[in-house]
């Protein structure tokens, strides 16, 4: 059973990644072609996902979409990883009062919602796609940088880091030979992880108008423009709701997988 539901989900992502890259595939017609005289039409074989209140095909944006939506993600999760890559290696070499000092600090930040700390970076920064980027990806750095510091302090404190030092290895010959080899499946796991999360963060914040902007098909944007129109439409925030639960759950049953597979 469980191995089912990892295909099934490695599956789908194979499909996100598609739709991602390839959307037209899917989905041939244009996204933000507008048509009133279909407008608010129910699922049907000729819209799979009904139309919207412009009469634009929600099948097409929502497979359009993902681009948007696994962009920022993975943008985020980028930027959040390496900042937490960057501070575990510091910490992993640097003095044991360092070491105590950006642990606490990470602390304090790791107590803060993501969603409130994202929030907070986007009053500074103002809304749009860049900066939601930015929000999403400085919001989840401490969990990563609590979780990478963790294991790095681990190797280094292992035998092995004790017989490369005797050999007399240079720090960046510990990072580049030593290091980085055995975080490699760990940073996988965060990483599949870390995606999920960043799509669903990355949805709040244009559903709260403060990220991608319509009438660009992102998903977050799709359900903030579809609860005008809940009584009348379900199906515009029913498709990109479930498009964002789907690639969450997806992406966490892999990053599972990944991480029971290094432990």
């Amino acid at each position: 059973m469980k191995r089912t539901v990892k295909i099934l989900a490695a599956l789908f992502i194979g499909v996100v990644v598609i739709a991602g890259l390839f959307p037209s595939l899917l989905a041939p017609g244009d996204p933000l072609a507008v048509n009133p005289a279909e407008a608010f039409q129910s699922p049907s074989l000729h819209h799979p996902f009904g139309t919207d209140e412009s009469g634009r095909d929600v099948y097409t944006r929502v497979i359009h979409g993902t681009r948007d939506s696994l962009t920022i993600g993975l943008a985020a999760t980028a930027l959040g990883m390496g900042i937490a890559i960057v501070l575990g290696v510091i910490t992993a070499f640097a003095p044991r009062w360092i070491d105590s000092v950006v642990l606490r600090v990470l602390e304090v930040l790791y107590a803060i919602p993501t969603l409130l700390m994202a929030l907070i970076i986007i009053a500074f920064t103002g809304p749009g796609t860049m900066p939601a980027i930015i929000a999403v990806g400085l919001s989840t750095a401490p969990g990563y940088s609590r979780l990478i510091r963790t294991h790095l302090r681990t190797l280094v404190n292992s035998e092995m880091f004790d017989a490369v030092t005797v050999l007399g290895h240079s720090t960046w010959h510990k990072v580049r030979n030593h290091l980085i080899p055995n975080t490699l499946s760990t940073l996988l796991a965060l990483i599949t992880l870390g995606i999920g999360q960043a799509v669903i963060w990355a949805s709040a914040l244009s559903f709260l108008g403060l990220g991608t902007p319509p009438p660009a098909p992102e998903w977050g944007a799709m359900l903030a423009n579809g609860r005008t129109y809940l009584h009348l439409a379900w199906w515009l925030t029913v498709f990109p709701g479930l498009a964002i639960v789907t690639i969450a759950a997806g992406a966490t049953l892999l990053g599972r997988s990944a991480t029971r597979s290094t432990s």
